[in-house]
């Protein structure tokens, strides 16, 4: 009978879902040739070919991926023992992968990370900015543990299999503009479609704000917006506006209570919302996780009350 390491078996499911060694090596800080020589071994051990070339890189055999799914089975039953070890004791300690999107790691996961630590000392938070299309891997890997991301009206985000959604707030998308714009002298909304000849700024595209930059302007303006600054970095979009004179779209959280160098006003066409979720896997949360869990979720109920923000 084969005694299956389940960080070889890991790796393998890494490579199913990542496709690449390279990809896998990036993922879990790793050289590629540490990978391929664990997967080797891993061969050998099970007697099976799991690897087949495929150009200059690897795919795996039907035995590959028929492993592979098993591997699934087996890591998410060695987490779940995992949870309920730590449940076991009186003491909440552990390592919990965090992740978010600029403006909620700055504004939410961090705060929060921080209120969790100081009432439990023994749990180990690491905390990246990351996208949800860079998390979702990850995730469902279990390489990140949870990921505080958003959704757009008209721009869902994919939802994949043996993942929780939970939403913390939505929020309603401002115009950003220079205060000397023409539409910015008077303090009513403003119509996305006067707004056809200004250079934009957004997030990188591949990015759901971007998406949704592009496809509001497509749907409400009636025009292919010229985004010509791209930054995931909400302030450096702000600050795109204030020095260069573009525009942006971006949810209360990213905005300054006061700036006299920024007009902020409401889109006239319709009310465009973002929601800030939560991800983490399906089964059983660890005693770490949760605590995290709920101090996210007490940090986005005390950001959404003074705005007036829906939870």
């Amino acid at each position: 009978m084969v005694a299956f390491d389940l960080h070889r078996l890991r790796l393998l499911r890494e490579l199913e879902e990542r496709g690449t060694l390279a990809a896998v090596a990036a993922a879990l800080d790793y050289s590629p040739s540490a990978v391929s020589q664990q997967l080797s071994v891993l061969e050998k051990q099970t007697g099976a070919r799991l690897l087949e070339k495929a150009g200059r890189g690897v795919r795996l055999t039907d035995a590959g991926r028929l492993l592979a799914q098993h591997a699934g089975v087996l890591l998410a039953a060695a987490e779940a023992a995992a949870a309920d070890l730590a449940a076991l004791g009186g003491e909440v300690r552990g390592t919990v992968r965090a992740g978010a999107l600029q403006s909620a790691a700055r504004r939410l996961l961090i705060p929060a990370v921080a209120r969790m630590t100081a009432g439990h000392p023994r749990v180990r938070v690491e905390v990246s900015e990351l996208e949800l299309e860079q998390a979702l891997p990850g995730l469902r890997l279990g390489t990140v543990d949870l990921v505080v991301s958003d959704e757009y009206d008209g721009h869902p985000r994919p939802r994949p299999a043996g993942l929780r959604f939970a939403q913390l707030y939505e929020e309603p998308l401002k115009l950003v503009l220079p205060p000397a714009h023409p539409l910015a002298r008077r303090q009513g909304p403003v119509a996305l479609a006067a707004l056809r000849e200004e250079v934009w700024a957004a997030s990188a595209e591949g990015t759901g704000h971007h998406a949704m930059v592009v496809g509001t302007c497509r749907s409400l303006g009636g025009y292919e917006p010229d985004v010509r600054h791209r930054s995931n970095d909400a302030d450096i979009q702000l600050e795109l506006v204030r020095a260069t004179g573009a525009v942006a779209l971006l949810p209360p959280l990213t905005l300054p209570a006061a700036d006299a160098a920024l007009a902020i006003r409401d889109v006239a066409e319709a009310d465009i919302r973002r929601r800030l979720v939560v991800v983490t896997r399906e089964g059983p949360t660890a005693p770490a996780l949760r605590a995290l869990l709920g101090a996210v979720t007490d940090r986005a109920r005390e950001i959404a009350r003074p705005l007036g923000l829906r939870d």
